[in-house]
C-alpha cells in the first residue's frame, strides 16, 4: 500500500474532530458555570479558576472556546448614581462652609456610597466626625431609601450623644432632604 507506518497509529481526522468538539462542549459548559460565579472574569482568570477546580486547560484553548461561544467578561459598572438632587424637598443652607471644627461632635458629615458584591450592590450610609475623621454611625441596606440614612443617624446619636449645636452636613440628595 506504500503508506507510512504512522498512518495506522493516527486516528482519522473526522474522529479527532468529533472528540475535540465533544471536549470543547464539555469545557464550554464548565466555563459557563465559572462565569455564573465570576461574570467579570476574562479567559486568564477563567483558566486559573478551572485549574483550581481540577480541570487542566491551556489558556489559548479557553480563549478559543470562549470566543467561539461569544462569552466575554461582563465589565462591572464603575459608577452608580447615589445622589438624587432633583426632588421637591427643601434644600437647607450649607452651615459647614468655612466651618473648622475645634473638637469632636461639632460637625458630622454624611454620605451614601455603594459596595459591589459578587452579584449585586449594597448601600452604605456613613456619618463621620469631621474633627477626628472617625465613623460615628453607619447603616447597610439593599435599597437607597431614607430609612438607611435615618438608621445611620440613629446609630451615630446613640453612640456619641452629641451636644446641642452639632452641624449635620450631607449632600442635597432626597434621602437627606426629606421631612423625616
Amino acid at each position: 500500500m506504500n503508506l507510512p507506518r504512522s498512518t495506522f497509529c493516527k486516528a482519522p481526522d473526522v474522529e479527532r474532530q468529533q472528540l475535540r468538539e465533544q471536549s470543547d462542549e464539555a469545557l464550554r459548559r464548565t466555563i459557563e458555570h465559572v462565569l455564573d460565579d465570576w461574570p467579570a472574569d476574562g479567559y486568564r482568570r477563567v483558566t486559573h479558576e478551572l485549574g483550581r477546580r481540577g480541570i487542566v486547560a491551556n489558556h489559548k484553548r479557553v480563549a478559543r472556546v470562549m470566543r467561539a461561544a461569544q462569552m466575554s467578561a461582563k465589565r462591572p459598572r464603575h459608577f452608580v448614581k447615589t445622589t438624587d438632587s432633583d426632588h421637591a424637598s427643601p434644600i437647607y443652607l450649607n452651615l459647614a462652609a468655612g466651618f473648622v471644627p475645634s473638637g469632636p461632635d461639632q460637625l458630622w458629615v454624611a454620605d451614601i456610597t455603594y459596595i459591589q458584591l459578587r452579584k449585586r450592590f449594597v448601600y452604605l450610609a456613613a456619618i463621620l466626625d469631621a474633627w477626628s475623621r472617625k465613623v460615628v454611625g453607619y447603616a447597610l441596606g439593599t435599597t437607597m431609601e431614607t430609612t438607611l440614612t435615618l438608621s445611620a443617624l440613629d446609630a451615630a446619636c446613640n453612640s456619641r450623644r452629641p451636644p446641642p449645636g452639632l452641624i449635620h452636613h450631607s449632600d442635597r440628595g432626597g434621602q437627606y432632604a426629606c421631612k423625616a
